[in-house]
């Protein structure tokens, strides 16, 4: 066997491999392994993205978390969308971006990509749902793995690397609308073995046949870089070392404790050649760390960066850093640096001490007893039959207890499919609207739905145009079970109706009297606009919403006839994306698309009627008729307006209308109908008319009544009989 000297143990605990390795006659170990360091791995190489041309990428074992190097990219796609123009209003034009690029992530190859963040929020979940657009593609890092299609068209099929031995992905056409329209900072899970890896493992395979053994901590991840195998090991080795010892053909990994010697085998030998250990060498105190700084990668906080201390009694503030791109529960991490601290101060004193060259199986790293004290060997060297050890006291087993600390995790909720509601709404505010507008309201059936690219069709779905991107997910369910009619001008405190909403990520909120005045809380039901002071959650889903005031915005036509599952939408302008179409599309019907990132690329439709009732007035109220006593009926009604629903002054609500104008019709018990246009609320039918009618003498008359708006009539105001 070759002779070798290692200072293994000693320098893996605080300084470099290098030092004292010998002669490797004739055992072929790739130069790499023994070259020297320059430059190491750092903590935070991990977490930053980079594209730099020659940057590290590193070899992940176990399961990582790592921001990998952006190896290929085009420029950002801009997408523009139209909408708008004519006599619906001015043309408006939007922009949207998106982007392909390639990202490495493994100088090795790995088992599979978990989630992915993107600024910090997911952008794939642990279940794999996508919480924004795009295409996604992964190469496991083999060595025959193909050139990527995307890649290829863009630079030549002839020019196009498969970066083969590299684990990679693929982002086309990642839309980029929730990062500023820019590529955002990714990091990735990255899955390279099952479970956990050891030390030795590791160390194992970035020798790549240089190195063999088993055993030594277990991981949860670890991510291999430097410009070495040998600045690699160094940097694992600084929190938790390796005994090497040479087999004449590779380095082998020691367990530590295969061998016990004691006193009598210390200083004993055949030929009297060997010597009793003695003290060689006593650092000061000074020179050594009063605490240790471990930094490390927490799982339990979706591996961000975390730190632990471990310290010694006194004032000293020497303290040694150790930066581990490991991943390590906090408890591992505290006793890690606990260990490292105490390996410190057991390697204070050096003691040399010789034995007979049987003991040849005593390694680096196995553990020593001399007068009672607890040893371990640092390295040895076999020379005329004898071995020669260096020894340092043995370190205490450290068992630690610490905590990660509060996790700050983004939301990981699948976005689950897309729900629209198309709504022709009346005036959401006393401004008076002058184009036909509609307003889409979106979100998902899970939590993590953001928003979906939507389309618009006016005939049919024969033809469409982009709408670009949903507003913020609206607050959506469904009517579990009927509500009755109630008030049209007081509180509702008879009625109430349960709500389903489409996740439990939704929420109401009650409100007080003037917040309900002031107009808080606006819900469709159906098409019926209401309002509800009390919300009171029944489970994670499900509401209950009382104390209503109904019928609002001349919507109480929509209050008869309602009936379970009928839609239920929050109405927060923040959260509806306003959609103008043409006043020549009034009578027809619009359909809208919508592809989320949980649709699976197929669009989810819905559609309705273009009414345009932000454009019409509301029906007229408190119809009334009085006979006079030539027999001629006097009847009036009371005009609302679109414009004008808080009575603020005491004074008539504004016309809000180019001029005043309304429909009235009147069908007698007996006798022929009669409809008439008038320019102020009240007709006179006089016995003239009647007679022409053929409803002298009748004893009821029932009576209809429109307000003509400047782009279309009310509705009929609620039919009244009057009897005489």
């Amino acid at each position: 066997m070759a002779t070798l000297v290692l200072t293994t143990v000693g320098t893996l605990i605080g300084g470099p491999i290098g030092g004292a390795i010998g002669a490797l006659i004739g055992n072929g170990i790739d130069h790499s392994l023994l070259a020297p360091s320059r430059k190491g791995p750092r903590l935070g190489d991990l977490s930053v993205q980079t594209s730099s041309y020659g940057s590290a990428i590193p070899k992940i074992f176990g399961t990582m978390r790592v921001a990998g190097t952006v190896i290929w990219a085009t420029d950002l796609r801009e997408d523009a969308h139209s909408s708008g123009g004519g006599k619906s209003g001015p043309k408006t034009t939007s922009y949207s971006y998106s982007a392909n690029f390639a990202v490495a992530l493994s100088g090795r190859r790995i088992a599979g990509v978990g989630r992915i963040w993107a600024d910090g929020n997911l952008l794939r979940g642990s279940a794999g749902d996508w919480k924004s657009e795009t295409g996604f593609r992964l190469y496991w890092g083999d060595e025959d793995q193909p050139v990527d299609p995307l890649i290829a068209s863009a630079e030549g099929i002839g020019s196009a690397p498969a970066h083969r031995g590299i684990a990679y992905v693929v982002f086309e056409g990642l839309q980029l609308a929730d990062y500023g329209n820019r590529i955002p900072s990714l990091t990735f899970e990255v899955f390279a073995d099952e479970g956990d890896v050891t030390v030795a493992d590791i160390a194992v395979a970035l020798g790549e046949g240089a190195l063999a053994g088993s055993g030594g901590a277990s991981l949860g991840g670890y991510a291999a870089s430097g410009e070495s195998v040998r600045a690699a090991l160094e940097a694992l080795a600084a929190g938790f070392p390796m005994p090497l010892s040479d087999d004449g053909m590779q380095l082998r990994i020691a367990a530590g404790d295969a061998v016990t010697l004691d006193d009598a085998a210390l200083g004993a030998s055949d030929n009297d050649r060997a010597q009793p250990a003695r003290v060689a060498d006593r650092r000061a105190a000074a020179s050594l760390p009063d605490e240790v700084a471990l930094s490390y990668y927490d799982p339990d906080r979706d591996y961000q960066a975390g730190l632990q201390r471990a310290r010694r009694d006194g004032i000293g503030v020497r303290s040694q850093s150790i930066e581990l791109a490991a991943s390590l529960s906090a408890a591992q991490a505290k006793a890690t640096a606990e260990q490292a601290l105490a390996r410190a101060w057991a390697g204070r004193t050096e003691r040399s001490a010789q034995a007979p060259w049987r003991w040849i199986e005593a390694r680096a790293g196995s553990r020593v007893t001399l007068d009672g004290v607890g040893l371990r060997v640092k390295r040895w060297a076999l020379e005329k039959m004898v071995l020669s050890l260096s020894l340092t006291q043995e370190e205490a087993a450290v068992t630690a207890h610490a905590t990660a600390g509060r996790a700050t995790s983004a939301l990981d909720a699948s976005a689950g499919t897309t729900v629209l509601a198309l709504l022709d709404l009346p005036p959401l505010s006393d401004t008076p609207a002058d184009a036909l507008q509609l307003w889409l309201a979106a979100a998902g059936t899970g939590a993590g739905w953001r928003r979906a690219e939507a389309s618009l069709s006016l005939d049919n779905g024969a033809s469409w145009s982009a709408l670009g991107r949903t507003a913020l997910p609206a607050v959506m369910g469904i009517a579990v079970g009927v509500i009755g009619d109630g008030p049209r001008d007081a509180i509702d405190g008879r009625n109430a109706i349960e709500i389903e909403l489409l996740h439990d990520g939704m929420t109401l909120q009650s409100a007080d009297l003037d917040s309900l005045i002031a107009g808080a809380n606006p819900a469709l039901l159906g098409d019926e606009l209401f309002q509800f002071g009390d919300a009171e959650q029944l489970t994670a889903t499900r509401w209950r919403l009382s104390r209503l005031i109904r019928g609002r915005r001349g919507s109480e036509w929509a209050m008869a006839g309602h009936g379970p599952g009928e839609r239920f939408v929050l109405l927060d302008e923040a959260r509806l994306l306003p959609i103008a179409v043409p006043l020549a599309a009034l009578g027809t019907v619009a359909t809208v698309g919508a592809v989320g990132p949980g649709d699976g690329g197929v669009a989810v439709n819905t559609s309705c009627a273009i009414v345009g009732r932000a454009l019409r007035p509301p029906a007229p109220v408190h119809l009334s008729a009085e006979r006079a006593s030539d027999g001629a009926i006097r009847f009036g009604w009371v005009r609302r307006s679109r414009i004008g629903w808080a009575w603020i002054d005491g004074s008539d609500a504004p016309l809000g209308e180019d001029a005043e104008l309304y429909a009235a019709s009147i069908q007698p018990e007996v006798g022929a109908a009669r409809t008439v246009e008038v320019g102020t609320p009240e007709f006179l039918y006089d016995a003239a008319m009647q007679a022409a009618d053929g409803a002298a003498g009748a004893g009821s008359v029932t009576l209809s009544v429109s307000q003509l708006g400047t782009r279309g009539p009310s509705l009929p105001a609620a039919t009244a009989t009057f009897t005489f």
